[in-house]
C-alpha cells in the first residue's frame, strides 16, 4: 500500500494526567502515515485523487490544540478515527504522538505512543 507521510508536526496542547499539564500545556509532536492507493493520483496528477496534506494537518491541529486528553493513547486514537472518518481514500493510519516535556525525572528525548487503526476496524 502507498503512503502519505506527515512527519514531526509541532503543536501546543493540554494533555496529561497531572492538573498542571492541563493548565500550562506543552509541546507535542505528531507523525502520521496514511496508507492508501495513490495510483490514480499518480496517473491523473489531480489532487482530487489523493488526500490533501493541508486538510490532514488542520484536522490534527484542531484535535491536538482544541481537545484535552489524559492519555496519549486516547489522543492518538481520536486523531486516527477522525482521519478515517474524514478521508475515505485512507485505509489505514499509523500515528505516533510524542511528548518531549513529560513530567518524568530523568534524561530522555520524549515519551511516545504509536497506534495503528484500519478502516475495517470502524466499518
Amino acid at each position: 500500500m502507498d503512503k502519505i507521510l506527515l512527519e514531526n508536526m509541532h503543536f501546543y496542547g493540554y494533555h496529561g494526567v497531572l492538573a498542571e499539564e492541563k493548565v500550562l500545556g506543552q509541546k507535542f509532536f505528531v507523525d502520521a502515515q496514511l496508507l492508501l492507493d495513490l495510483r490514480q493520483a499518480g496517473r491523473t496528477d489531480d489532487v482530487n485523487d489523493t488526500v490533501s496534506y493541508a486538510q490532514v494537518y488542520r484536522l490534527i491541529d484542531a484535535i491536538v490544540t482544541g481537545e484535552r486528553f489524559d492519555l496519549l493513547e486516547a489522543l492518538a486514537h481520536r486523531i486516527c478515527g477522525q482521519i478515517l472518518a474524514a478521508f475515505d481514500k485512507v485505509e489505514e493510519v499509523h500515528l505516533t504522538v510524542k511528548k518531549p516535556g513529560a513530567p518524568v525525572n530523568g534524561h530522555y528525548d520524549y515519551f511516545a505512543v504509536t497506534v495503528v487503526r484500519r478502516r475495517a476496524d470502524y466499518d
